[in-house]
């Protein structure tokens, strides 16, 4: 494997890593969101997208060079002199294994990329949208207890006055 491929799979096997850990049951989007808004997060945020959009463009570059490999070594016209090199076909064979493999790892490390970014973006949402679901649970128990109060007073002003 040359040095790009091997770095594409090192990513694509940090990549499963990392979403492995996202999706570990036993910690709460709550806690993701408090390491998501750790300073170094925040100083690094202004680069992020910057480095997202570099990497999506660098895969696609590689998968674009992967399936062209792929569709020159599929054709006919390698191993139309197979006569000429007994090894021929089996050398073609091997580089279309390795075009193919090449983009299967590429084309799969792209996708892991897109979905580990839109797993953060739904735990910071979800994080988010409990934080507010429990102030608005609190501003919802406190309106009550004043809608109880009101009432209550509403019935012993109704029993006075029919009192005196």
């Amino acid at each position: 494997m040359t040095l790009q491929w091997t770095a594409v799979a090192f990513f694509l096997y940090a990549e499963i890593v990392f979403n492995l850990i996202l999706c570990i049951p036993f910690i709460s989007a709550h806690r993701w969101h408090l390491v998501f808004r750790w300073r170094i997060w925040s100083w690094l945020s202004p680069y992020w997208n910057k480095f997202f959009f570099a990497m999506i463009m660098a895969l696609v570059v590689l998968f674009c060079d992967a399936i062209r490999d792929v569709q020159k070594y599929s054709g006919p016209e390698p191993v139309h002199d197979a006569q000429a090199s007994p090894n021929l076909y089996d050398h073609v064979h091997m580089k279309l294994f390795r075009a193919q493999r090449n983009l299967y790892i590429c084309g799969f490390s792209l996708f892991l990329w897109l979905v580990m970014r839109r797993i953060v973006t739904l735990l910071n949402q979800i994080a988010e949208t409990s934080v507010n679901t429990a102030g608005l649970q609190a501003q919802m128990d406190n309106a009550f207890k004043t809608a109880e109060r009101y009432i209550s007073a509403h019935v012993w002003c109704i029993k006075s006055q029919r009192r005196g």
